[in-house]
């Protein structure tokens, strides 16, 4: 089994920046991606950026593209979202999860975190 954990959520002001963490543990050699999803009321669970973690090579929603950035910290088993010129309209909670491939279905992705929240004032 894998955990994982996010945190770093929060209320931000539009424009302003927030850095999301996603810890895991246990059997961490079973997957090979690591993405960000986040889901607003009344909304589908919708694909943010995702991870190799032994390539780093990276994928972006369109929607995010050029404002946010997705990295890992091998070594503390940690993944993290980096989300700069943050809009309204990014207001969602925000859930990390690990899976055998990249791709932008949640169905694919065999674990979840718990979500953190992230709001963004107008």
């Amino acid at each position: 089994q894998v955990q994982l954990v996010e945190s770093g959520g929060g209320l931000v002001q539009a424009g302003g920046s927030l850095r999301l963490s996603c810890a895991a543990s246990g059997r961490t050699f079973g997957f090979y991606v690591i993405a960000w999803f986040r889901q607003a009321p009344g909304n589908e669970r919708e694909f943010v950026a995702a991870i190799s973690w032994s390539y780093g090579t990276t994928d972006y929603a369109d929607s995010v593209k050029g404002r946010f950035t997705i990295s890992r910290d091998n070594a503390k088993n940690t993944a993290y979202l980096q989300m700069n010129m943050m809009k309204p309209e990014d207001t969602a909670v925000y859930y990390c999860a690990a899976g055998p491939r990249s791709t932008w279905s949640p169905r694919a992705y065999n674990y979840w975190g718990q979500g953190t929240q992230v709001t963004v004032s107008s």
